[in-house]
């Protein structure tokens, strides 16, 4: 997915969606310069330098039938938008299965073309929370399957503004253990996992990609 301003994108690929503003973030104008990241760069952050501003959060729901078909539900949303005359979020069309709005708050208008959501007069600190499904698990072996998530990013001119996303993944109590991930837990990356499902808390500026190892079961 990626949310997009000319200026700020936001890139998720469970079914890779981009977010397309048309302003100037006004949360660019209160960091320092060494604050955005440059091209090719990812820096993960213990604290965010503009707290408050844009975050995103996806809970993913797993089931025993995405073992097989490699299809999850997903539950995005978009908070703490900058004030924009339109937004374009497009998925992936290889990945994403559906895609449908499930709720907006200071935008007067969400409407859903092919693989894209439009947005259009969005207010400063609206939000937009959109359903889907997609095919981001990978099986790679008999026991293992990778669960794809990525890239996220807040584009700024030529460079990645800090950002704050929330990625929870669900499934049946037992029915899978997290093996790894990658990034793997450190200053601005949180793991947490338990028998039904796991978490990652990041803060970060530049393009990032996550992939989760699941395995059959608990120990």
């Amino acid at each position: 997915m990626v949310l997009a301003h000319p200026c700020l994108t936001p890139h998720v690929r469970f079914a890779a969606s981009t977010l397309l503003a048309f302003a100037l973030p006004l949360a660019a104008q209160a960091l320092e310069l060494s604050d955005v990241a440059l091209e090719g760069e990812l820096r993960f952050l213990s604290e965010r330098p503009d707290p408050g501003a844009y975050h995103y959060a996806s809970r993913v729901q797993i089931s025993d039938e995405s073992l097989t078909s490699g299809v999850v539900r997903l539950s995005t949303c978009h908070h703490q938008l900058d004030p924009n005359a339109k937004i374009v979020i497009a998925f992936n069309p290889q990945r994403v299965q559906q895609i449908e709005m499930a709720s907006t708050q200071g935008v007067e208008r969400a409407q859903v073309q092919g693989h894209r959501v439009e947005l259009t007069q969005v207010q400063r600190g609206g939000s937009a929370c959109i359903n889907l499904t997609s095919k981001a698990l990978e099986r790679v072996n008999e026991h293992t399957w990778r669960l794809h998530a990525g890239p996220l990013m807040r584009r700024y001119l030529d460079g990645y503004l800090p950002m704050q996303a929330r990625l929870a993944f669900h499934w049946p109590d037992g029915l899978l253990r997290l093996q790894r991930t990658e990034p793997a837990g450190q200053p601005g990356v949180m793991v947490h996992s338990n028998r039904g499902g796991a978490q990652l808390d990041l803060v970060f500026a530049g393009r990032m990609t996550a992939t989760l190892d699941l395995v059959r079961g608990t120990p």
